[in-house]
């Protein structure tokens, strides 16, 4: 499409977010690591300079690209007199993450700005939506793009553990492990899940784009995974019947979702073997687990950069991210 919206050099970006209380430090973990920093207290907006694509999180929905900001809606208006949209049509909306405005104000700013557009307006269907966004007398102004969320398809797995991770726990811990998608070298970064289960952590790594590698000691998890796989379009290659002690190789990231005492008790030798295994495969890693870690991860030489819990009921788990 010719048309002219202006480019002011490098941006700023402007992501809004929604999380369950149950789920909201994972949400601060995941979109500190994905953006630089976490948003203020009480927020549910953070300002960026790096751009994500807001489909990668299960938490943020929508993305500002920011193009203008100013003093007041009225030089907001006047600087957005430049676009021309002679074949495109385009809405404008009021982000109701910025300052609390009652609903004849956001339409007023909603129309006062959007008159000042040169192009065909569409409510329901536009080719481009602008955003307006105040915070405390400076307002912002740019394009917003939303996620598909086609991912949310991954909920209905032909085969799953009543205790695996969901996909939306799966989809976090995969960003919060890997923010980057590349190494140095712009060499794709390679994740590893060596305790896969049924391949919840590979599949969301693999909508994202990422080179990952799963395995599990469990002949009917691997077995569950790669019909997993299959049925998402991804080739059952990804995942091995492998122990994780005899891995060999280094990875950029990884993410250990320890075994669980639901039926069971996991010897304390064999979880340090698995750590001490963790920490020769990859330099950072997310570490889950039911149970304390802190000694075994000091054990193993493990520092802990952060430490979260995510409940589902009465399931806690504790979510280590380590270097």
């Amino acid at each position: 499409m010719n048309n002219l919206i202006p480019d002011n050099g490098p941006k700023t970006y402007i992501y809004t977010f929604a999380c369950h209380e149950s789920e909201q430090g994972l949400c601060m973990l995941e979109l500190s690591e994905l953006l630089g920093h976490e948003p203020e207290a009480g927020s549910s907006w953070v300002q960026s300079d790096r751009m994500i694509n807001p489909d990668r999180s299960p938490f943020i929905s929508a993305r500002m690209d920011v193009i203008y900001t100013g003093k007041s809606v009225q030089e907001i208006a006047e600087q957005a007199s430049s676009i021309q949209l002679p074949h495109a049509t385009f809405k404008v909306v009021y982000m109701k993450a910025g300052d609390k405005l009652e609903y004849e104000e956001q339409r007023a700013v909603e129309r006062m700005v959007g008159g000042r557009i040169t192009g065909k307006a569409d409510m329901k269907s536009p080719d481009i939506t602008f955003a307006i966004l105040s915070h405390k007398g400076s307002w912002m102004f740019g394009i917003c793009h939303y996620p598909e969320r086609a991912w949310l398809s991954h909920k209905q797995k032909p085969q799953n553990y009543s205790t695996g991770l969901s996909s939306r726990v799966a989809r976090a811990l995969v960003n919060i492990a890997m923010p980057a998608t590349e190494a140095q070298g712009k060499s794709p970064a390679r994740l590893l899940d060596p305790c896969c289960g049924m391949g919840n952590v590979l599949i969301e790594a693999l909508s994202m784009g990422m080179s990952i590698e799963g395995c599990d000691i469990n002949p009917l998890a691997v077995r569950g995974a790669r019909v997993n796989l299959k049925h998402y379009g991804y080739a059952g290659k990804h995942v091995s019947l492998q122990d994780m002690n005899d891995l060999e190789g280094h990875f950029d990231a990884a993410i250990l979702d320890l075994p669980y005492n639901v039926c069971s008790v996991f010897p304390l030798e064999d979880k340090l073997r698995m750590l001490t295994s963790l920490r020769r495969l990859a330099d950072r890693a997310v570490i889950v687990s039911t149970e304390p870690l802190e000694g075994p991860l000091n054990d193993t030489g493990w520092q802990v950069l952060k430490h979260i819990q995510v409940s589902k009921g009465t399931f806690v788990r504790d979510i280590w991210l380590c270097s």
